[in-house]
């Protein structure tokens, strides 16, 4: 990518399309072409400066030796990846495998089907011992046996369960994700990506010219709230985060493969040890250090502190980003943070902005691994050959997803910074694109990792990583959410685990049964008209709260009626101080309302879900009302 520029740091390779991806090109092409009258000579000019501090360390910027998987290998690490090393032949592993395969759509499964089949192939080359066929626990039809075919010789409740959903789906409207200039555009989180990518190629699949706005130009998303509301990171207890990666990597697989493109990932790459304490050191290395001064950390505080003084006395600076700093200057101090960081003894108030911005972009170029991680940055680099902005969007949310934990909130504290540059662009003179052409460089050349980028595709495929940047600053708050149709994957796993049944292969149906059973009580108890439940806020008071749901109940009027109870009633106050502001008022915008147990960890409500609905999906979580954290420093 950067050969002719004579810079050791590269941007991460591409993976290939398949065949199947007739319509990237003219996608791609058309984008390209109305990016042409969107500069990018900050992308090339923040090239030149990474290259001029790369020179100055030749011995930190050679390439990483990549060993060439062999057939299967990848597959075998996807499978793994995907929480299903049972259909490896992996009889002793988590019977937690069997239990994920009941919760996938047909598009998920679809998927699961070819990488087993991949891996079956190899491995019968290599005469190795023979791999379970995944009919025997899948019930998905193999690429020899149509759909048909399948339903008439095999009539397993899971496959006729796809099947019947998926004729479900085909009814649904989707007339949303016709592209509309001009209007807000719904963003459907409730089906699955890949259903309706799937539909929509059997339709009318969306392949016009579009072209690019910066800034407000951009189109805009809704997000369709549910019954039970929308879902952001952050809402869900980390023992339900950490199932989110796993399915979101097969839903992204699923989607990938509708839509004709191969998803390739590195290999982690193997992070070297570093005397340093802060720049070239790894997230996890650096939170765990920072967690001991201050337990709660979950972006570091370096990075912290860069975006802070940045955020106080940069805002403002014309080309602040763009502009680079000394570079003697930064590697001076660098060393001084290194030093003095942790004492408090860095004087913040004497170094100038733009030094404080080079460090910042330094900070996440000498990472060990790239910020967006060594196994994905080919992938987030690809979403830009999809051609239809809504259906990138898709994939961006899901990677997003996929991103381990410090790498997601560090990218959020990132994004959320450069949005407040771009908001202030009356001043700064940098707007969105301006920002995206400068970061890009940062976030996707990395020193470890190999290139090999076709002649002539430089322009391309920086313009394209830029555009990638620039979606996620824009679309960030909708980038952050957990999707219906994640959030429903999940209940349905923790209520599969939660009877503790022992599997095997001749009991997976049995399981099934049971689950449909079970759903169809509680589609019984949906006739319910009233319900009486008691919230608790133990935290507050020792009296719980007393809720009469109807149709129309919602959170946030649990919450009202929490606060106006409060205030009138003189109920029996355990923390006021918690509760009250610095004018003696009860906000109800302090509290939350959570639903724990159940189907679910803990998950906090959005304020427009309606409570009778959510009682029926999980009739059995207790309602905790909690102080909003975000306001807990106000106290």
């Amino acid at each position: 990518f950067l050969r002719t520029r004579n810079c050791p740091c590269k941007m991460s390779q591409l993976p290939p399309k398949s065949p199947l991806a007739s319509l990237v090109s003219e996608g791609t092409n058309s984008r390209v072409e109305a990016l042409d009258n969107l500069s990018m000579d900050s992308f090339w000019l923040e090239v030149e400066n990474i290259k001029q501090s790369a020179e100055a360390e030749q011995e930190e910027c050679s390439l990483a030796d990549v060993k060439t998987q062999e057939e299967g290998e990848a597959e075998a690490e996807w499978l793994q990846d995907a929480g299903l090393s049972e259909l490896l032949g992996d009889r002793d592993s988590d019977n937690d495998n069997l239990v994920l395969l009941s919760t996938l759509t047909q598009t998920q499964a679809a998927a699961v089907q070819r990488r087993l089949d991949t891996y079956s192939r190899s491995r019968r080359r290599k005469n190795k011992h023979p791999v379970r066929d995944v009919r025997d626990i899948f019930a998905v039809a193999s690429s020899e046996e149509t759909a048909a075919e399948k339903e008439k010789s095999n009539p397993d409740p899971l496959w006729q369960n796809l099947q019947t959903a998926n004729a479900q789906r085909k009814t649904q409207d989707y007339s949303c994700t016709v592209r509309n200039p001009g209007k807000e555009e719904v963003f459907n989180m409730d089906i699955a990506y890949s259903e309706q990518a799937a539909v929509l190629l059997k339709g009318s699949f969306l392949s016009e010219s579009r072209k690019l706005k910066d800034g407000n130009g951009l189109t805009k998303f809704k997000i369709v709230k549910g019954r039970l509301g929308v879902t952001r990171i952050g809402d869900l207890s980390a023992q339900d985060m950490k199932k989110i990666p796993t399915l979101a990597l097969i839903e992204l697989t699923a989607l990938c493969d509708i839509l004709g493109f191969e998803l390739k990932r590195n290999k982690a790459a193997k992070l070297k040890t570093t005397e340093k304490r802060l720049f070239g050191v790894p997230l996890n290395t650096l939170l765990e250090n920072d967690q001991k001064l201050l337990p709660s950390t979950k972006v570091p505080l370096l990075l912290q502190a860069l975006l802070s003084c940045l955020e106080k006395r940069g805002l403002e600076t014309e080309g602040i980003l763009r502009v680079s700093g000394s570079q003697t200057r930064i590697k001076s101090l660098e060393q001084k943070l290194e030093r003095d960081f942790y004492n408090g003894l860095f004087r913040w108030d004497e170094v100038h902005q733009n030094d404080v911005s080079g460090l910042l972009k330094r900070f996440i170029r000498e990472l060990p691994a790239p910020l967006l991680t060594a196994e994905y940055l080919p992938a987030f680099a690809a979403v830009q050959n999809i051609p239809d902005l809504k259906q990138r969007l898709q994939a961006l949310n899901l990677l997003i997803l996929i991103l381990p934990e410090p790498n997601r909130n560090t990218l959020k504290a990132l994004l959320e910074f450069l949005s407040k540059v771009v908001a202030r662009e009356s001043n700064n003179k940098m707007n969105l694109w301006n920002v995206s052409t400068v970061m890009a460089p940062n976030l996707f050349m990395h020193k470890g990792l190999p290139n090999k980028i076709p002649e002539g595709k430089e322009k391309q495929l920086a313009e394209g990583a830029a555009d990638v940047v620039r979606m996620m600053i824009h679309y960030q708050d909708l980038l952050w959410t957990v999707s219906s149709f994640l959030v429903a994957q999940v209940r349905k796993l923790n209520e599969s685990n939660s009877k503790r049944y022992q599997f095997c292969d001749k009991r997976i149906k049995n399981l099934l049964r049971k689950i449909h059973a079970d759903k169809d009580k509680v589609e019984k108890n949906q006739a319910e008209p009233l319900k009486i439940v008691k919230v608790h806020a133990s935290v507050f008071l020792k009296d719980s709260l007393e809720v009469h749901l109807n149709n129309a109940t919602r959170a946030a009027d649990v919450l009202r009626q929490f606060q106006k109870n409060l205030c009138q009633n003189g109920w029996n106050i355990v923390n006021t101080v918690s509760l009250l502001k610095c004018n003696n008022s009860i906000e109800c915008t302090n509290l939350l309302l959570y639903e724990v147990g159940g189907n679910i960890g803990e998950r906090c409500l959005d304020p427009d879900t309606y409570l009778l609905d959510l009682y029926h999906i999980n009739p059995h979580a207790e309602w905790i009302i909690k102080q909003n954290p975000s306001y807990s420093w106000m106290f």
